[in-house]
């Protein structure tokens, strides 16, 4: 990757919390719980997985960084929302938390030398990534979540529509 290619990246990587907060700004705050079925997931649990998986980043991120060519946990995103009850969750607290995760990894590595992009670590899931893949992972994290919550809007905004129209 060019190095204006991968800054391009790193400053959307550091720009995800001002972007969440401007799609939830969009949501109204009573459709937060709001489930389309039970298995998917409600802007409310959305909010607090992206600050779990957040959690996880920000020790991947060390591991490329102190430790290359380690290994690093998987997890199963759905078994943590259910065991971890995530609807019962702050999603404000999870907000703050991402919101000082990302701030952290992104003053970590915004300034790094170029041979430290090349470092490894090694996934279960995906096998062997490089620290640009991680950066792609989690740059491309909080745009896909986002698209998510506004599909959810949709649907609830649809639903009571239609509710609305009896």
């Amino acid at each position: 990757m060019t190095t204006d290619g991968r800054n391009r990246i790193l400053e959307s990587y550091g720009s995800a919390y001002e972007q969440l907060i401007a799609a939830l700004e969009e949501l109204p705050r009573e459709m937060w719980t709001f489930k389309s079925s039970p298995e998917r997931w409600s802007v409310h649990e959305i909010i607090v997985h992206i600050a779990d998986s957040e959690a996880n980043s920000f020790i991947r991120c060390r591991r490329f960084l102190a430790e290359p060519g380690s290994e690093v946990m998987a997890y199963d995103q759905d078994k943590w929302a259910t065991a971890l009850r995530y609807h019962e969750q702050s999603p404000d607290d999870a907000l703050a938390l991402f919101r000082l995760l990302r701030l952290t990894s992104y003053n970590l590595i915004k300034d790094l030398p170029e041979s430290v992009w090349s470092n490894t670590i090694e996934h279960p899931e995906n096998g062997t990534m490089t620290f640009d893949d991680w950066l792609h992972t989690y740059e491309r994290h909080i745009p896909g979540h986002v698209a998510q919550m506004r599909r959810n809007h949709e649907e609830w905004r649809m639903q009571n529509e239609e509710v609305d129209s009896r």
